[in-house]
Formats: C-alpha cells, structure tokens, sequence
C-alpha cells in the first residue's frame, strides 16, 4: 500500500508541476501582525495549526474570517508543500476507493466534483495583499473580476483523480456555487487546465435560493431523479458534502481560507 500511495504521490507531482507556478506568488505573504490588549501587552497567540485543524474537522462552524493571527500561517500553508500534500493524500485515498467500485457500462455512475478549491484555484486572488487570505472580509465584486479572468489553476492532484475517474468509465458532474453568468468563462478556465469533459456543468441560478447545502442537495437529488448513481463527491467545503443524496462516498480537500454554510 505504501508502494502505491507513493507511487501516486510522484505521478500527481509531476503532473501538477505546470502549475507550480503558483507558489512563485509566495513572498507576498504577509507577517503575523502583532496585537496587543488594552494595557499594551502582546495578546497571547492563537495556535494556528490547531485552528486549522478544528475547522477541517468542522468543529468549528459558521467562522466568517481567519483570525488576523493565523493570516501569515495560513498564507504559508496553502502556497507551501503541506497543502500540496495533503491535497494529493486525499486524491490518493479516493483513488484507491474507486478501484474498488463495480462501475457499470450504461454511464450512469458519476463523481461530484466542486469548482473552486476544488478543481480551479482562487490562490493566486487570495495571496493578493487587499485579500490576505481570508483575514479580511469578502469582497463579492473584486473576487467576480478575479473570476472573469479566467486564469485560475488546477487545484493540486484534482487532475489526476478527474482523469483517474474517467479512466475508469465514471463521469464527472461539476456542482459550483459560481453564478450562471460565468458559465462561458467557467468552461473556458476549466478546459484550460485540462478538464475537458464532464456530464452537466450545474451553476447557481437567481432562483437558486438557501443555503449552500440546499442548493447543491437539490441539485444531486435532480441527477438522481435522472438515474444517475452518485459513487463519489469530492469539495472543499463541508456545504459540499453534508445534506440530501451525497453519494456513497465523500472526500474533503483541505481549505481554512473561507467558510461556506
């Protein structure tokens, strides 16, 4: 098993290694910023890596922005080898399940995929110095101008396991929380990278009302009033994965950079 995972590791490595480019972007993350308390004293720090953790887990919910303290930290782990490698950790886990899976030859067993962090990158919006990863309060209009770029990169080892999958006869059905008028711009970016090809590309609508786990349970509740079969759904967020017809397995990418309900 160590073999294979290893093996994995490189494969995806090398495949992500056009878009290491992103880390080129590193030095403009920005120093913890010291605070101090009404008698002028040194708050006491935050540990980060423990913050991070909880909101992996989701035991910390509903957050709206990364602590100011932990900004510097969180920059450094999302542009650095850690993220990189817990991202390919989990592509690797789901790979090693669909093997596992019997897929059948009518074309009906699909893998829910998320957009951003997901599959597109918004790091290099996010290591912008007015944006601070997370740290500072979302600004809807900048990051809808960052998405009309179209420039966004592949999220590490989201290739790999996008192309893994249809490989092995399962389809791929992009759910995004981004807004039907990118939907030009959207196909463009993802076909840029390399995802060429998928069975519905769903985007949310301006009567697409709730919350994130209302909108994107509706949405696989339609794919399975279809007669598809959910066999796998991967995203950054836990919105993703929690509600109605999440499918037989879910798989969740690290992101402590934004919180969505």
């Amino acid at each position: 098993m160590r073999t294979i995972f290893l093996f994995l590791f490189i494969s995806m490595a090398a495949l992500d290694a056009k878009a290491s480019h992103v880390n080129s972007i590193s030095n403009q993350i920005h120093q913890l910023r010291p605070k101090t308390g009404s008698s002028g004293h040194p708050v006491p720090q935050l540990n980060c890596l423990s913050w991070r953790l909880a909101v992996e887990t989701n035991n910390i919910k509903d957050w709206k922005l990364v602590p100011l303290q932990c900004e510097g930290y969180v920059g450094h782990y999302m542009l650095g080898k850690q993220y990189r490698e817990d991202c390919y950790n989990v592509v690797a886990t789901a790979i090693q399940y669909a093997k596992t899976l019997k897929i059948a030859k009518d074309g009906k067993d699909v893998w829910i995929f998320d957009i951003d962090e997901t599959t597109l990158s918004n790091l290099p919006y996010y290591a912008r110095s007015d944006v601070a990863f997370g740290a500072i309060k979302f600004n809807a209009t900048k990051f809808d101008e960052w998405t009309r770029e179209g420039k966004a990169p592949a999220v590490p080892g989201a290739l790999y396991l996008y192309k893994a999958l249809l490989s092995m006869g399962i389809k791929p059905v992009f759910i995004t929380g981004t807004k039907e008028e990118f939907r030009q711009i959207r196909i463009a970016n993802l076909k840029k990278v390399g995802y060429n090809s998928w069975i519905k590309l769903v985007l949310k609508g301006v009567n697409d009302t709730g919350s994130s786990v209302m909108y994107k349970s509706a949405k696989r509740a339609e794919l399975v009033k279809d007669g598809y079969r959910i066999v796998g759904n991967i995203g950054d967020q836990w919105s993703d994965l929690l509600g109605d017809y999440v499918g037989q397995r879910t798989f969740k990418l690290p992101d402590p950079m934004y919180y969505i309900a």
